[in-house]
């Protein structure tokens, strides 16, 4: 590895001085980074919400496992208990005020005594289920238009075009961030589309003008009537009027201006005791621990936010929304199923008979569902396979493994590193020569894969059949840990009875941008066949992303200058020598043009985030005036066409209809009213958006106010997606030594392990 000395000099990785890995990472105390504080640091999961806005990372969730601390959360200050209210799960059964609605699961077990424990947990679900689909039978009509603004009005406006335009971070509980889209289950493919793929129908204008009507006469700005009314779709005026809290599913907005909009439109009675308050409040405390990728809460966490948000009963509250089916609830049992069918014969039943301890989750109805879907399709999956092949005259060579176990299973996991991809191409290869019709999907579509998105959407791969699932008999899927749970329900639904599914992917990457860790859960659960590979990552590069893996920021010799440090002390060296290594120094020392240069760096705020970076990248290689809303005929971009997807692209044209970028080699049409909330510059990205692709040269930029968003897995991703060279422009000092030790992925609290266990428990042959 090589570190250039020289603070003010051109960085040129060819004449920097070699040393040390360990050495050059951790610099030396007389030459520290300053701090740069000045701007918000955003650590964002993905920018990847449709906003365009930055989704605050991992890195500063409070976290909800009962060790977690209580980390950001309150960065402006304006919401009370922001910055502790989930640091604590509480014990295991904590809360069981909030299980009343579990009752549902103790009649159903009462009524079918021959079900097994796994049995009559997923019965007494789809029987609450049920109930509540009964209750929700009911609600949706228009106002009128009109007012202007001030005070609290302006605020509020201001806030919220401050988080949609990301000037400004929202931290708030969960780091609050523009809620993710639900996403519609996939229809039956149609023609392949030409543009880029169109939201859910628009509100009418006659809707926008009745949700416009109620926010002047609440006092909010009618700027956000659009916003309104497609969060809260038809009948939206009316839904307003009636319950004003639900401003709460407008992004951006708080809990403090909800409440100020409730008591300008209800009077004096719009106090914290309202339950239409609390249940507000719970959708959007469950929404923004979505965000930071739960699918469900422990139900002494949500007590607790509720307490700090002033609703004077929690518990009460809780337990009033469950029985009104605004969230559901659901008693999962911790540890592993007991050998109970195993010791059926011996002495005894009492301790057959001994519940095991059960943590009371809280959840929203689209995240349980698409949980449940998932464990259901890859149930399905495992149950309707038509049992082993013979494929030995395939299985050769480095996917050899993967080949036998696949011809084997009807579902199977791979993991492995960056060389480890070799493993599935080689099954698909495999697959093909025996006559199979097989799929290989990634994150992003490159070489023989496909996209997931496109997949889903008919826009690329094998098309469905007449049942509308996929007319195909294996399917791999790479980069699986990037699966969020809508996302891997969708696509295991569509995989066909007695089809093979292979999910692969490395578990050290930063996870999926939406709730749930889909990968790691089956991987725990171990309802299926593991493939780990032996395959290591190759050169010094390899070396040090895999020591990272595990924990060790190793020395690395690095004689072709595979790995240079850059010392910088502030955020403006930062961008100069950014600027400097992608222009000049990487393509004169490697013959690597700058257009195949990557920067990386933790979020998109700050002197040395993203927005500085390619401010001065554009000034640099494709200056322009910006007139086609701020792009320029050239310019590299990021396409953020949905949530938790960031498609590198580059502009090629605009005119009335949009503007025009050529992305994964197909023209790509960005309307221009989604220009501002889809398209970003994209000569510097975070690392949530880009992993999964990977560049000839990486400069990954650590300036001095990125120390706290540091993580091994953040760190691990970002130096993984250099091929050939990585230069690190180094200002954190032993922030990225102690990050790549200590700082472990946040935790999710995600219901799919228990799920893939009762269900593999239920279909086990008893003795």
């Amino acid at each position: 590895m090589s570190t250039d000395p020289e603070a003010t000099g051109p960085a040129d990785p060819a004449a920097a001085e070699e040393t040390g890995a360990a050495a050059t990472l951790a610099p030396e105390p007389d030459a520290p980074a300053a701090p740069d504080a000045a701007e918000e640091q955003d650590t964002t999961r993905a920018d990847a919400d449709d906003e365009g806005d930055e989704v605050p990372a991992d890195d500063a969730e409070p976290d909800p496992s009962p060790s977690g601390g209580a980390e950001a959360g309150a960065e402006d200050g304006e919401e009370p208990g922001a910055a502790d209210g989930t640091a604590e799960a509480g014990k295991a059964g904590e809360g069981a005020e909030a299980g009343k609605a579990g009752e549902g699961a103790e009649s159903a077990e009462a009524a079918a005594p021959g079900l097994s424990e796994a049995q009559a947990e997923l019965a007494a679900q789809k029987i609450e289920r049920e109930r509540i689909a009964r209750r929700k039978a009911e609600r949706e009509g228009p106002v009128d238009a009109g007012a202007k603004l001030s005070g609290k009005a302006a605020d509020l406006l201001a806030a919220v075009r401050a988080v949609e335009s990301g000037a400004k971070p929202s931290a708030v509980f969960f780091d609050e961030a523009p809620a993710t889209p639900r996403r519609p289950a996939p229809a039956p493919p149609q023609p392949r589309p030409a543009a880029a793929p169109a939201a859910a129908p628009a509100p009418t204008a006659e809707d926008i003008g009745a949700v416009r009507s109620v926010l002047a006469r609440g006092g909010a700005p009618e700027a956000l009537a659009g916003a309104a009314a497609e969060a809260l779709g038809e009948g939206a005026a009316d839904l307003l009027a009636e319950d004003p809290w639900r401003l709460l599913a407008v992004p951006g907005v708080r809990p403090a201006q909800a409440d100020g909009f409730a008591q300008a439109l209800l009077g004096p009675g719009a106090g914290p005791a309202d339950e239409r308050r609390s249940a507000a409040l719970l959708g959007w405390l469950l929404d923004q621990a979505a965000l930071k990728g739960h699918t469900a809460l422990e139900a002494p966490v949500l007590e607790k936010a509720l307490a700090q948000y002033g609703v004077p009963a929690p518990a009460e509250a809780l337990e009033a929304a469950i029985g009104e089916g605004a969230v559901l609830v659901f008693h999962e049992p911790l540890g592993e199923p007991g050998p109970q069918a195993a010791d059926a014969g011996g002495t005894g039943g009492d301790e057959e008979d001994e519940p095991r301890p059960v943590r009371i989750l809280v959840g929203l109805e689209e995240h349980a569902l698409a949980e449940e879907s998932l464990a259901d399709g890859l149930a399905r999956l495992t149950g309707t396979f038509g049992g082993p092949a013979d494929w030995s005259e395939v299985a050769s060579g480095p996917g050899a493994e993967l080949v036998r176990a696949v011809a084997a299973h009807g579902l199977v996991t791979h993991t492995g590193g960056e060389a480890a991809r070799a493993e599935p191409l080689a099954l698909l290869a495999a697959a093909r020569k025996l006559g199979l019709r097989a799929v290989l999907a990634a994150h992003a579509p490159t070489g023989d894969a496909v996209g997931v998105a496109g997949l889903l959407s008919g826009a690329q791969g094998p098309g469905r059949d007449a049942d509308g699932r996929f007319d195909l008999d294996l399917l791999i899927v790479l980069d699986a840990p990037q699966l969020d749970v809508e996302t891997a329900a969708a696509l295991v639904e569509s995989v066909p009875d007695g089809a093979r599914l292979v999910l692969s992917g490395d578990p050290g990457v930063l996870g999926s941008a939406g709730p749930g860790r889909v990968f790691a859960d089956v991987l725990a659960a171990r309802a299926c066949p593991q493939v780990v590979s032996r395959t290591p990552d190759p050169g010094p590069l390899g070396e040090l992303v895999s020591g990272i893996g595990v924990g060790e920021l190793n020395q690395v010799e690095a004689p072709g200058k595979e790995i240079v440090i850059v010392p910088v002390r502030d955020a403006g060296e930062a961008v100069h020598r950014t600027v400097q290594l992608v222009s000049e120094s990487v393509p004169r020392a490697f013959g690597i043009p700058a257009d195949a240069v990557q920067v990386i760096t933790p979020g998109h705020g700050g002197a040395a985030g993203t927005r500085a970076l390619n401010a001065a990248l554009k000034e640099r290689l494709n200056p322009g005036p910006g007139r086609f809303g701020g792009f320029d005929p050239g310019d590299r971009v990021v396409h953020v066409p949905a949530p938790g997807r960031a498609v590198p692209g580059r502009v090629v044209s605009a005119d009335a209809q949009g503007l025009h970028l050529e992305v994964a080699g197909a023209r790509v049409v960005v309307p221009k009213e989604r220009v501002e909330s889809q398209v970003r510059l994209g000569w510097a990205v975070t690392a949530h958006q880009a992993v999964g692709a990977r560049w000839p040269a990486v400069v990954v930029v650590l300036p001095g106010d990125a120390a706290q968003a540091l993580s091994r897995d953040w760190v691990y991703t970002a130096f993984g997606r250099a091929e050939r060279h990585l230069s690190v422009v180094h200002g954190v000092d032993q922030a990225l030594p102690r990050a790549v030790a200590e700082g472990l992925p946040k935790p999710r609290t995600t219901r799919l392990t228990g799920l893939l266990r009762a269900l593999t428990a239920a279909q086990q042959p008893q003795e």
